[in-house]
């Protein structure tokens, strides 16, 4: 106990994930802070393959139950880059279902808005 994680943190995107196809279209400028300098950020063909978010949590998905979940639908859409840390979840047939253990609000800004809020509105727009 009393263990907590903070800040940025690696997580790969899998490919074909609605994660992975925000931060492909919405995020793709190089400043932005999820594009941190490192060794794990690795790019094959212009596609980002790993990211790096801010998490503040002492919390951590039980891989116990992953295999169940996803035979249940439940897709693991980022991992740590070892695959054993589930940073993010969605389901495929539902417009958009998606949820992170980073926490996407602490890199946002006015001007550089975060990819996985960008691809809420354009679903919420698809979706009337």
């Amino acid at each position: 106990g009393g263990t907590i994680r903070l800040g940025a943190w690696p997580c790969s995107l899998k490919k074909g994930s609605k994660l992975g196809s925000a931060y492909r279209h919405f995020g793709s400028q190089k400043s932005s802070p999820w594009h941190q300098s490192n060794d794990l950020n690795k790019k094959i063909n212009n596609k980002l393959l790993t990211i790096f978010e801010r998490h503040r949590h002492r919390y951590e998905f039980n891989n116990d139950y992953r295999s169940q979940f996803e035979k249940a639908g439940l897709v693991i859409s980022g991992t740590s880059p070892d695959g054993k840390l589930v940073e993010a979840v969605e389901i495929t047939n539902h417009p958009f279902f998606l949820a992170t253990q980073f926490h996407p609000e602490y890199i946002s800004r006015l001007f550089n808005p975060h990819p996985i809020f960008m691809a809420f509105i354009e679903a919420t727009k698809k979706n009337k």
